[in-house]
Order: structure tokens, then sequence, then C-alpha cells
């Protein structure tokens, strides 16, 4: 059909007629200069892709009225600009549209039609890992062990590069998934098929808000729901409230971004964001560069928020302009805003749009502080982190507790590293890492790194060997203006030499602790530190050794590499004594804002984009050596533990199969509060007593060879078995921490996996209980494909993340809610029962479901299908078989 806004479409530059685009602002309604800057966005997608059966006419009303209809639970549909993908999430959708392949042949369809219609970029990140560091050719070692490890993954993934069009593949070793996005694959505004439109994402990592930093309205989708917009299908979501945060003052001159981010993170945590927009204004903005504003925006999943907004201003034009990108399709992009209204000047208060809330931030009144021991949330001042840390020694088991007697909050114990003797005690820096999205892409916390470490290097202080120290740049263009700004050798003197351009240390990629450090940490029960500039510092996610992780800007990361432990109070201890006796503070060596500015406008210069860029597809050796089929079908190898067909698509048929009652399920697991999907998704090293490592060991392999879960994506029997296999887990069936539970039948105490094949052989269903925020971390498609395999048909929670949500209806898993005021506790529940969960047949969003126990208790909990497209996917039995009907049919 036509599209009704036909009659606003026009040319931008009347000299060239063929290049057009919906004129906003020729919609005559005094609403649009209202809205969020935001939701203009999702008005435009609406309009220009409005067909009255995708999008609807209505839908378009719907987000012009946002004001009032963004407290009415409406869904709208939204149709991002393209979708980008990481190797650990991108593997098994290449994987998935593999099998989709094989499904649609086999209905007798056409196999080629499953096929990327969004554009999507795929960037190989998430696989290199820190096994050599502190030496001159640490680079090279991790890189030809990253290809030993997955050459076989590589090579399927240059299969899809070549099977699948509209799908490109950034090799290993280009950088960080966010940060190449940032640099070089984002267009603020699109010039396709004729038109030029903003530019928008959607990607398989929560972290993809990074971009919005940038003025790109971007957020994390799970796999599944990734893979439909692929396959040309809109995202359908709830239209979302925006809450407006006002920026004012400047920073001090010792604070850096990061200590912003982690400011802003706990205030937007207490103010209760999930599910809503954030949007940034105020003359507070303008004082912060598009690295600061994607710091802050990187860390958009920590605060819950759907996505967290920068609307284009001219700092953003610039930025286009400094790194490297085309200059006459800046200047389009500058007139394209500016006619439709997009483009904003955080000066002028005038502008500014209508917020469902607004709050607000002195950006002088941040001061430096780190994240921790256990999650991004929890901010805690530099000058306090001694005496926070010591009271956490003590503190009951829990996020901020790790119940250390206190006779044993001073044990020491000594060991020997390569021929010297060395201390370990609670609170002793085994890790130090500079790494992540979220701080390598500043220039302005780097090259503050790389001032500290020179200042320190000059004034005699050195870093204990045994500290597992390394820098993992997000881009090649980090290493670039590090070593032209002649920091480099000083940062690689403090150990902290480049091993590898990739998401390393944060999502566990972190290698092996020496074994004499590990055997002193184990014999003294130590609370082990690990300190990086991540976002991520979740229990057993760094390393299974650091009970304690902190996040922390980089500079700070070396700051606590050479004292060596969190256990200093900066103000009042020196942070070491240099050859001569002089005691050296942090003060004595900290960079001032000035100081970084004036050698970042030096170094930092778009030749050093144009020249890491224009040769990143083919600058890999390696990957250009990979041998690829070109099939349009995979030919799957039965041998493979890496690359496996998956169950999803066993026995599919064209007719639709009617959801059933679940009856007399029994509970796999019962948790309480904000279980993460680092505690359900298998992520890290696979433990050698783990049943994944028993399913590796029965296919030949010894333990060197298992590689890490987030490798083994793309292999459905690894990834069941280590579903739930958090060494963390707590499990209310279980008096301990660990990846077990109670098979009731029995009454036998099993690994996860191993009580759940014993239920799925005796025919019982499963279903998990969890308290509130469950869900909640990075966007894993496989924490909900893990259950669906272990037979989990329906959780029931006191609230749920919102991407884990959608991931669970994307695989046909019920999410269950306790209806306001109801939980666990107030209904009496034990797990130990067995729950009917009645499915009426004519099921509506959000409907109230009953739920019979065999004790003969009855309650009602609300059915989270929040949209009909939810319920559609429900009946089809999750997003991909509903593709697959569509395009066998």
């Amino acid at each position: 059909m036509s599209n009704p806004f036909v009659q606003i479409v026009e040319p931008l530059d009347p000299k060239q007629p063929q290049k057009k685009f919906f004129n906003l602002s020729k919609l005559e309604d005094v609403r649009y200069a209202r809205l969020p800057f935001s939701i203009r966005i999702l008005l435009e997608a609406a309009i220009r892709n409005c067909d009255e059966f995708l999008v609807k006419k209505g839908d378009v009303e719907n987000i012009l009225n946002w004001k009032v209809m963004q407290h009415k639970n409406v869904e709208v549909p939204f149709k991002p600009a393209r979708v980008i993908l990481q190797d650990f999430t991108g593997v098994p959708a290449v994987v998935d549209f593999a099998a989709m392949r094989d499904a649609v042949k086999k209905l007798g369809g056409d196999p080629e039609k499953i096929n990327p219609i969004c554009p999507a970029d795929l960037v190989i990140d998430h696989s290199i890992q820190v096994d050599f560091n502190r030496q001159p050719d640490s680079l090279q070692k991790n890189q030809e062990l990253e290809f030993e490890r997955n050459k076989e993954r590589f090579e399927f993934l240059k299969w899809g590069s070549r099977a699948f069009k509209n799908l490109r593949i950034i090799p290993p070793g280009s950088g960080i998934i966010h940060q190449v996005n940032l640099e070089y694959l984002a267009r603020v505004v699109m010039d396709q098929d004729g038109y030029y439109y903003p530019d928008s994402v959607v990607g398989t990592d929560s972290h993809t808000t990074m971009i919005d930093g940038l003025g790109v309205l971007g957020w994390g989708v799970g796999g599944i729901e990734a893979e439909a917009v692929m396959l040309g299908q809109p995202i359908s979501m709830v239209l979302p409230e925006v809450v407006g945060y006002k920026l004012v003052g400047n920073p001090q001159p010792l604070v850096t971004s990061t200590d912003i981010v982690l400011t802003i993170t706990k205030h937007l945590r207490q103010v209760g964001v999930v599910g809503k927009f954030v949007e940034f204004f105020g003359p507070g903005v303008a004082q912060l560069s598009i690295a600061d504003r994607a710091t802050i925006a990187n860390m958009c999943p920590e605060y819950g928020a759907t996505a967290a907004y920068f609307p284009v201003d001219d700092i953003s034009i610039g930025y286009l302009v400094q790194t490297g990108r085309d200059k006459e399709k800046v200047m389009c992009t500058k007139r394209y805003l500016e006619a439709v209204g997009m483009l904003r000047d955080f000066m002028n208060s005038s502008q500014d749009p209508d917020f469902t809330q607004v709050v607000e931030l002195d950006l002088h009144t941040v001061v430096p502080c780190c994240s921790g021991p256990k999650r991004p949330q929890d901010k805690v001042a530099v000058s306090d982190m001694k005496k926070d840390f010591e009271t956490c020694l003590g503190a009951k088991q829990g996020f901020k507790g790790f119940q250390i007697a206190p006779d044993r909050h001073n044990s020491i114990v000594k060991f020997n590293f390569e021929g010297h003797d060395f201390e370990l005690a609670h609170g002793s820096v085994v890790i130090a890492a500079i790494t992540s999205c979220t701080n390598t892409s500043n220039p302005s916390v780097m090259l503050g790194a790389g001032l500290l470490a020179k200042k320190a290097v000059e004034a005699g202080l050195t870093v204990k060997p045994y500290i597992k120290t390394s820098l993992s740049p997000g881009s090649g263009v980090v290493t670039y203006y590090l070593r032209e700004s002649g920091v480099m050798r000083y940062l690689s003197q403090l150990g902290f030499d480049v091993v590898g351009y990739g998401c390393m240390t944060c999502i566990g990629n972190s290698g092996p602790l020496p074994e004499s450090v590990v055997e002193a940490i184990t014999q003294g029960d130590l609370v082990a530190v690990g300190v990086l500039s991540g976002n991520r510092n979740f229990e057993g996610r760094v390393h299974p050794n650091t009970r304690a992780n902190y996040l922390a800007s980089p500079p700070l990361v070396i700051a606590y590499a050479i004292a060596g432990t969190i256990r200093i109070d900066f103000e009042k201890e020196p942070l070491g004594i240099n050859a001569s006796g002089k005691k050296i503070f942090l003060k004595d060596i900290w960079p001032t804002r000035n100081e970084i500015q004036a050698v970042e406008r030096q170094f930092v210069i778009p030749g050093m984009f144009k020249e890491v860029y224009e040769k990143i597809e083919t600058v890999n050796k390696a990957w250009n050596a990979l041998d690829a089929p070109s099939d349009k079908l995979y030919t799957w190898n039965p041998k493979s533990t890496y690359i496996k067909s998956p169950p999803f698509f066993d026995g599919l048929t064209l007719a639709l199969q009617t959801p059933k009652t679940i009856e007399g399920a029994y509970v796999l697991l019962s948790f309480g509060d904000s279980v993460t999907t680092d505690h359900i998704s298998p992520a890290g090293n696979i433990a050698r007593n783990s049943p994944a490592a028993r399913y590796l060991t029965s296919r030949g392999l010894t333990p060197r060879e298992f590689n890490s879960y987030g490798s083994r994506r793309g292999n459905d029997a690894v990834m069941a078995r280590g579903t739930f296999a958090n060494i963390r887990l707590v499990n209310k069936f279980i008096d301990k921490q660990g990846p077990q539970t109670i098979h009731f039948p029995s009454g036998e105490t099993l690994d996860v996996f191993d009580a759940a094949e014993r239920y799925k052989q005796a025919g019982h269903p499963l279903i998990v209980l969890a308290g509130k925020e469950y869900g909640a971390g990075s966007s894993r498609d496989w924490a909900a494909k893990g259950p669906f395999l272990l037979g989990v048909k329906a959780v029931l929670a006191e609230s749920y993340e919102r991407i884990h949500r959608s991931n669970l209806v994307g695989m046909g898993v019920i999410p269950l809610q306790y209806l306001p005021g109801e939980d666990a506790g107030t209904l009496g529940l034990t797990g130990r029962e067995r729950y009917t969960i009645i499915i009426p047949e004519n099921l509506k969003p959000q409907m109230n479901v009953q739920i019979k126990l065999d004790t003969g208790k009855t309650f009602n909990a609300i059915m989270r299908f929040d949209t009909d497209v939810e319920l559609t996917y429900f009946h089809n039995g999750g997003i991909l078989n509903y593709m697959i009907r569509k395009m066998a049919s």
C-alpha cells in the first residue's frame, strides 16, 4: 500500500531531487515541537515505514500524542535503520539463520528468502583472552591463540558473510563493537534507497546504548529479537516514558568522565528508570565531549533504562569531522537535522521538550569514585574505598558483604612468584585491567592513564609482577594516539601492554592468574580484588578467584595496581616509596583536566581515524587466509563441538499448535532478587567438574581445549549444560552458593542440567521462581534459550529486566509476574509444590491467569505478554518459528 504521508516528502537539496526526506516540520502539528528528541526518531521511522499493515496511521498518531499516550501502555512498532552484533551473540544468530534456511527448505519454501533485509554488521571482538601479558609480544601471542581456538567459529562466520546478503563482518583484531560503531559504523543520518533519515540501531549487546552519546538512538535487544529485525520485522515496544536528565555546572579539575558516569548510574538507579528512555539536556551537556557522553550512554543497562539519549548538537557534528567522516556527508547530516527540527542547542532552553519527569545533576558535585564490590550501581567515593571494603569484609554475605570472620580480616598468605617472596591479604589487587567499551573509546581517560603512568615511572614507582595487568584498547586509534603522544612506553613499563583489541577482562576473558597466586588466595580464603575500567563487575564474571571487583577510571586502575591493594586511603597513605626512600602520593602524579585536554587536542586527529578504518576489513592477514565454503545451505559437521544445528525447529509444521495448560510442573530453581543473566547464561571459563566439561571430555577434548562458554555459543549441547552453571548461583533449595538444585522426586542434590534431564526423561515440565529484576544484565539470548532447552516452560517473578522478558517471549517461555503486593513469601510458596498454570483459549496482553498447586492452593499471576505481537509469537512457539512459517508459506 502507498504511504499516507507521501505529501510531506521533498528533496533535501533542490539540486539533487533524487535524494528525498520526510519533512516532519510539514506535519504542521504543534505537538511535534514538544516531543522529546528521542521520540521524534520513533515518529520519523513510523511515518517513513507507514504501510497500514506493519505500521499503521494510528501508530503515528499514538507517537505524536506521546504526552498523553506514554502512560497508557500503548504498543508502537519501530523499524531501526540497522542491526549490530558481536561474535558471542552473532554466532548463534548466524547459526539460527542457517538452521532457519534448512527448516524453510523442509517445509517446501525457498531457503534463500532467509536473509537479512535490514543491514547488519557483525564485529568479532569477544573471542580474545588475556592469556599473555607483560610481554612485548603479548598481543601477537593472544591473537594467535584466539585464531587457534576459534578457527572453526571464524570459518563459519566467514561462510555467513558470503552466504547472506546485507551481512558485513568486521574481522577480529579491529576493536570493540561499540567503539567501532561510534568511530566508524555510525552514520547519524542514513542516506539509503534515495532517502535521508535518522540513523538508529538495535544490537545483540546491551551496551549498544553507547551510540546514543552521538545522537544515534540505539539499545540492546535479545539475539532472537534482533534476528526478527534483520528479517524485516519491526520491534514491537510499549511507547516509553522519557526522563529528562538535566546537567548543569562544570566538572572539577580532578574528576574523570568515569566518575561522572558512576555517579549518574547510582542516581538513576535510585530514580528508577527501568523500561524508560533517559534524554539528557541542559547547559552541562555542552561541557561534555562525545566520548564523555558515550561513556554515560554506555552504562545505560547498569541504571536499567532502555536508552540514554543525547540529541545531536554541533559538538556531535564536530566529532564526525574529527573521526574522519566525509565532510560533504557531514554537511548533509547537519542540513537534514536542521530541516526536521532534530539539531539541538543545549544552551538554548527554549528548545527543551516535554518530559515525563525531570531530574538534575550539578557536575561540580561529582567526586572521584569507583563502583563495587559486586554491582556497577554501588558507587563508592575513592576517599571512602578503604573503609567501605573493610566494612564489606565482615558484613553479611550479599551485594556489599563477604561474611569474613573478624579474626581473619588481617590474614596474610606468603607465596613465591618467579623466585621472589610476596604477600597477599584481603583486598590485594591481583587483576588490573584497562579494558571495555565504556572507557577505551574516551581519549581523555586513556590519555589521563598514560600521563599518570609517565609521572609514576618518572617518580620511581612500579607494579608488583604477580598482578595481572593489561590494556585492551577498543580500537587501533587508541594505540595510535597513546604511541604518538609518547605515553605508551610508560604504560608498558608498568605492565599495561596492549594485549588485544576486543572485549576482554570485562566479560570474563581475563585469562588465568599465576598458579602461586591462585594457591595463596585459596589457602587463605582471601577476598582478592580485580580493578577494571569496565561496566560489569557481577560475581563470578571477571575471574573465579576475584571475589571483589571494582569499576574505576583507567587512571585509577593504574593507581590501585601500583598500590597493590584496595585498602588504601590515597589522601593519607602513599602509593609507594621510590628507590630514594621518598613517599609518592597519588596527588603528586595525578594529571589535571587541562593537561589531558592539551595532549588530546594535539594528538587525537582525523588522520588517525581515516588511516585505521580505511583498512579495517582487510588488515587481519589470518582472517584473509581463512578458507570458507560458499554454499547457500550450511553443511553441518557432526564432529564439531563449536557449531551445531540447534533443535529449536525439530518437528515444526506449517500448522499452529494450540498452547496447552502446563500441568504439574516442578520448580527447577528458586531465586531471590537481582538474578542476572550472568547467573543464568553460560559465560566465562568452563569449570572442569561441570556438565559441559563432561560433555566435551566425552567428545575427546582435554581441559586445555575447552575454551570459554562464549566461544561455544554456536553449540546448544554445551550451552544447555552451562545454563545456571555460575559458581555464585544462590538457589534457595541449597544452603551454599553453586550451580546445583534438588531433584524432588528422588530428593537428590544434582547439577542443574542433570536434574533438568531427569525431569525431562520423566516427562515433567519445569518452572523457575524468582524475585525482583529477574534477568538484569547483558542482552543474552542464551539466558532464554538455555532454560527453554532445559524444559523450563514458565518463569514466575516479581519483576523482569526488559530485554530478558522479551527474550523469554521470543523462545516461547511464559513470563509470569506476581500480582502487585504479592510474592513467594506472601503466598507461602516454598518451591517444593507442583504448579499447574491454566492457559485460557482467548489470550490477551497482560491478562491474569490462574495457578493451581498440588497443595490445593490457588492464586493468580499476570501473564507478561505485553502486546498482541508477543502473543502471536507465543502461539507460534517463538519468534523464529513465526518467521519460518511466514517465509515458508
